[in-house]
């Protein structure tokens, strides 16, 4: 793991710990004679490394002293990256070292230091989605992706903000030593739910803006809660006490989109957590979720995930 000052410490210290958590399960289990990852900060300089929370971290070894071959080489983001963009060294080390390990891969604002050494131009990429647009605007030449929690395109991954760093390490766990593994340890680190890549970074509650009223904020949480219930802004507007055409105009105003789309996200939610989670088909799925008909829910989900219920069932449904 690439660190500098600055550098977010769960950034650096989540992956690792996914990897670590990983080889000494396998251990235990007697699975293995060996450790199957050994994990290693590297950086600028040798020894402490103050992260942005204030906390140090020991680097072990100087970029000067890392040579090839590598498995995996990652990329932590921070406040600090800022700062980093303007180190020829941290740039020469990337670039040097890219084509000589076997992946290479970002977490958060790490995507930064990756597009400025060039290596991420024709790819796509993410980032921490508060920083996305300025990742697109500042590197016209990389693909930007604002939704996913990682992305993968050849070698190179990169993640999205923070915990998702976490979620790569488990996703490429799970590429080296399988899925049954990678949940195992999903487990023991209490992580309620393996997300993999592809996910969006975003539930239909962050999406959008808390209203400033208190009976909107609590409208929020029980049609989150009851994506099954009748939804129809009559039924709403009666709830917070207004009448319909006041209350979609409110609503729009404080939350920022319209009743019906805010439904609509929540609704698709809630069946990916369904589909990923149960053994119930599709039908049942849309009825719990409050969809009129599977087709209904079919459309929802073209329109917005961009592949059918059945196809996400496939690709992300936990074992």
């Amino acid at each position: 793991m690439l660190a500098y000052p600055g550098a977010q410490m769960l950034d650096i210290t989540g992956p690792l710990e996914v990897f670590a958590r990983s080889a000494r399960l396998l251990l235990e289990q007697g699975l293995r004679a060996n450790s199957v990852y050994e994990v290693e900060v590297i950086a600028a300089q040798a020894g402490p490394v103050k992260t942005s929370s204030g906390v140090e971290i020991l680097a072990a070894r100087p970029l000067t002293a890392v040579q090839a071959p590598l498995d995996t080489l990652l990329v932590a983001g921070g406040v600090g990256s800022r700062e980093a963009l303007r180190s020829s060294l941290v740039l020469g080390f990337l670039r040097r070292m890219a084509p000589r390990v076997r992946r290479l891969a970002s977490v958060c604002t790490g995507a930064f230091l990756l597009a400025e050494a060039g290596l991420l131009n024709g790819r796509r990429a993410t980032t921490h989605w508060a920083y996305c647009a300025e990742l697109a605007k500042r590197y016209p030449q990389v693909q930007v992706e604002p939704d996913p929690i990682f992305v993968r395109d050849g070698r190179i991954y990169t993640s999205a903000g923070v915990t998702a760093g976490m979620d790569l390490a488990l996703g490429l766990v799970e590429e080296d030593l399988g899925r049954p593994l990678a949940l195992a340890v999903a487990r023991q680190l209490v992580l309620f739910l393996r997300r993999p890549g592809g996910q969006s970074q975003f539930s239909a509650q962050l999406a959008v803006q808390s209203a400033e009223r208190e009976p909107l904020r609590d409208l929020q949480a029980w049609i989150a809660d009851h994506p099954e219930a009748d939804l129809g802004i009559e039924r709403l507007a009666r709830r917070v006490a207004m009448s319909p055409r006041h209350f979609a105009r409110v609503f729009l105003r404080e939350i920022g989109v319209t009743p019906a789309k805010f439904i609509l996200q929540v609704r698709v939610e809630a069946a990916r957590r369904r589909l990923e989670e149960s053994r119930d088909d599709v039908e049942a799925v849309a009825a719990s979720c409050g969809f009129r008909s599977a087709e209904v829910m079919r459309r929802a989900f073209l329109r917005t995930v961009r592949v059918s219920p059945s196809a996400y069932r496939s690709r992300f449904r936990c074992a």
